[in-house]
């Protein structure tokens, strides 16, 4: 259940009609250990946030204040860095002890509801289920660092454009569906556009293919849900009650749909690496995937340092130790996941519990690696690790 401060963002992002949302990067909080500080805002939607367009060879900025949701009032800025090799936006200038910047803030969810170019509104969030939520409920899913909700446009931008001939075969069978197929059709679907698009598809490593795959069904499942809600959201209602448990039913199936599409796709991946697995198996703590096999789980002469528990999860910056009661003969703990970013903290905790983090290439920078005990493995690393143990 969304928190207060979330249902809050998303009532103000529909009343203003956009919104900027992104994960908070290492690079935000100066933990690169560049000269970057400040909320890095997006170049392609520069004109939501600035009265400066991104010109080169000048530097430019615009006084924004910010009304932020524990009702602080900051004076900020809206800066254009567009001189030597510098070609960005930042929002900076908070003041003295302003708390959603610090090393602990890596991996919330920051919402920038610009109400003009001067006055913007502001959340942060850091409770998972308020990160799903309002994903849900503004239609976006944030596969990149960040997303736009401008629902005026037709499409919230939170993936690459697809190539065309992916975009006519999703659009053919979304106009054939008359309920909503089960998750394993869509991400079937998905890979199989992908293949016959893409030429050199089964190439990709498969930190690319999983983020590509996910992306793509994401894409599909958006044209069948248009197509089979409509309907329902054209409806007269019969009373208050009756718009919002269809609203539920719509928001609790793209939340469950995202985790059961990020399970097809890795169980892809592990099958195109010729990894013995099983999925979902029925041992201790049900783990999302013990590598060999629940045979070689169970038999006791098999060497516990040949078994592999993964746990699957899109968000884990609280649901992280989760897997510590999973796979008890498993002493080290492996997470793939798609989080955008988890604070230094987090990490040296997992670290120090024996847990090691996956994340696909793609949002490895979103990563910090100052201060860190624990080297963030990429698939394809976790791929070769599992090829050696097994060997």
């Amino acid at each position: 259940m969304a928190s207060p401060i979330a249902e809050r963002a998303i009532a103000e992002a529909n009343r203003i009609g956009q919104a900027l949302l992104k994960f908070i990067s290492p690079n935000d909080v100066g933990l690169t250990g560049g000269h970057q500080w400040g909320y890095y805002l997006p170049k392609a939607e520069w004109e939501m946030f600035s009265e400066h367009p991104p010109e080169k060879g000048k530097n430019a900025e615009t006084e924004v204040q910010i009304l932020w949701h524990d009702d602080r009032i900051t004076d900020s800025r809206v800066k254009w860095y567009g001189r030597e090799t510098r070609s960005e936006y930042r929002l900076t200038r908070f003041g003295v002890g302003f708390p959603f910047i610090t090393h602990d803030c890596v991996g919330n969810l920051l919402v920038l509801i610009p109400e003009d170019k001067k006055h913007f509104l502001g959340f942060v969030l850091d409770l998972e289920d308020d990160i799903e939520e309002v994903q849900a409920a503004l239609d976006l899913e944030i596969t990149k660092s960040w997303a736009a909700y401008k629902p005026e446009a037709g499409v919230a931008i939170a993936i690459e454009s697809v190539e065309d001939c992916i975009d006519k075969r999703f659009r053919k069978f979304a106009e054939t569906v008359t309920a909503f197929p089960k998750g394993s059709v869509f991400s079937e679907l998905s890979r199989k556009a992908l293949q016959e698009c893409i030429k050199e598809f089964e190439k990709f490593l498969a930190d690319e293919m999983l983020m590509r795959c996910v992306d793509a069904e994401y894409q599909l499942f958006r044209l069948v849900e248009r197509q089979l809600c409509m309907p329902d959201i054209r409806r007269l209602f019969k009373d208050v009650d009756d718009f919002l448990g269809t609203a539920a039913t719509i928001m609790n199936r793209r939340k469950s749909r995202a985790g059961r599409s990020f399970e097809n796709h890795v169980e892809y991946v592990l099958s195109r690496a010729n990894i013995p697995h099983e999925m979902r198996p029925d041992i201790d703590g049900k783990p999302d995937v013990i590598i060999p096999s629940v045979e070689a789980y169970n038999d006791p002469k098999y060497p516990a340092n040949k078994l592999i528990m993964l746990g699957l999860k899109t968000t884990c910056k609280e649901r992280w130790s989760q897997v510590l009661k999973e796979a008890k003969r498993v002493p080290q703990k492996h997470i793939l996941t798609l989080q955008q970013g988890v604070a230094p903290s987090q990490l040296n905790e997992m670290h120090g519990s024996h847990v090691q983090l996956i994340v696909p290439k793609k949002i490895h920078h979103q990563y910090p690696t100052k201060d860190v005990t624990m080297k963030v493995l990429t698939v394809e690393d976790f791929i070769k690790n599992v090829h050696a143990t097994l060997q």
